[in-house]
């Protein structure tokens, strides 16, 4: 037992000397953390720590969390909590994963610009992405087929999503899966019948219209006041407590000159 648990240390520092490269920080993970927000933290706080070189690859949250385990990133950007299996995962490789909370952010739903629907309700948005509603003219819009975008199943967004919005039921078989927020908002941008949902720095893209559901629009404030219905944490993952220059790339995040970042990009800060 003794030796195992040697063997499984040794592995695990292992891991950690791959990533020693001084003054490199390898993130990866989340889409919704790693497309806007976490490459504009990078560069003001490399203004700040000359010499200081980042890799970011936002490919989803379980990317990140798989990174993390495997020892191929310092962080794991996530918009999900961990699940028992990646924790099981980490915990046989000697890695305990420890999350920051870093900013909140809210799932809102878009449609195209040129939709008359001007909001929808809890159950409308439900039977919706479940595929129980296919035209717009059951939720008081123009007659025709509503066309459906979802993220892809490594997202966080994506399993969040079914929990918040849709009690854990499958998405509607014809849903088209996106690789990220910007995927999505272009898709919906340009097609008159489509609806998905993006974080709330995506809404303000073209051609897009973010809808109230019962009412509250998703914003910084509603999602700060957990009112909007399908608000949540955002994460860091580290290998335990954070340390050396991830811990000091954290810290910044949580700053006062980061969390004003974070209220720039479009995400409601942490106070």
């Amino acid at each position: 037992m003794k030796l195992t648990q040697l063997i499984i240390t040794a592995a695990a520092l292992a891991l950690t000397a791959s990533l020693a490269h001084a003054g490199r920080i390898v993130i990866k993970g989340s889409d919704t953390l790693g497309a806007k927000l976490v490459p504009q933290l990078a560069e003001a706080f490399k203004a700040e720590h000359a010499g200081t070189s980042f890799d970011i690859a936002a490919e989803g949250s379980t990317t990140g969390i798989a990174a993390l385990i495997d020892g191929t990133a310092n962080i794991g950007m996530s918009s999900r909590r961990t699940k028992s299996t990646e924790v099981s995962a980490a915990g046989a490789k000697g890695i305990k994963l420890n999350p920051t909370i870093v900013a909140y952010d809210g799932i809102a739903i878009v449609v195209n610009a040129g939709n008359p629907v001007k909001g929808l309700t809890k159950q409308q948005v439900e039977k919706i992405f479940t595929g129980d509603i296919t035209d717009w003219s059951a939720v008081g819009g123009t007659a025709g087929k509503i066309s459906i975008y979802t993220r892809n199943t490594s997202s966080g967004t994506y399993s969040d999503f079914k929990e918040l919005a849709m009690k854990k039921r499958d998405y509607a078989g014809g849903s088209q899966k996106m690789a990220g927020n910007e995927q999505i908002a272009a898709e919906v941008g340009k097609n008159v019948g489509g609806i998905g949902y993006v974080g709330l720095a995506y809404i303000k893209a073209a051609g897009l219209k973010a809808l109230p559901v019962d009412g509250l629009a998703p914003s910084q404030a509603t999602v700060r006041a957990k009112t909007y219905p399908y608000s949540r944490p955002t994460f860091y993952y580290t290998n335990g407590e954070p340390a050396g220059e991830a811990k000091e790339f954290v810290d910044f995040t949580l700053s006062p000159k980061g969390q004003a970042i974070v209220s720039q990009v479009g995400f409601a800060t942490i106070k």
